[in-house]
């Protein structure tokens, strides 16, 4: 069983979280910039068993795609081109950065802290997103 690598792609920077190799646990991996995020993640995948990316598809309240999806389409295209063998999904993202923010402040996180580490949010969202993956791929089983 591999790893599954959660992504809150952002214009300016990318939230990272991956599982560990049994699937259980969801952990903040890395922010980087935008730019160097498909290399970072193909250096990763080479690294590590990758299963799959899950990917956070931002939509509006009524279900539809957001504004964002322009930017998020064309990165993961590079991203299924540099890393073919493993697959990549989509997985919907409302609300992750407001939880991200309210789960900072909730864990006593400093205001110069959060002020200074821009990719705290990013990350944390990154793990929200995948442990909401989790969460979705385990309920069926849950339920027999």
């Amino acid at each position: 069983m591999g790893r599954i690598v959660a992504i809150d792609y952002g214009r300016k920077r990318v939230g990272l979280a991956t599982t560990d190799p049994l699937q259980l646990i969801a952990t903040a991996l890395d922010t980087v910039p935008a730019h160097e995020a498909v290399d970072y993640l193909q250096r990763y995948a080479a690294a590590n068993e990758v299963e799959r990316f899950v990917v956070g598809e931002p939509r509006q309240m009524n279900g539809e795609p957001s504004e964002a999806q322009r930017y998020i389409l064309p990165f993961v295209n590079r991203l299924r081109k540099a890393v073919p063998s493993v697959p990549v999904v989509f997985f919907d993202e409302r609300f992750t950065s407001v939880l991200a923010h309210r789960a900072i402040i909730e864990g006593g996180v400093k205001k110069r802290t959060r002020r200074e580490d821009k990719g705290l949010v990013d990350r944390v969202s990154a793990v929200i997103i995948l442990q909401s993956y989790l969460e979705s791929v385990a309920a069926p089983l849950d339920r027999g």
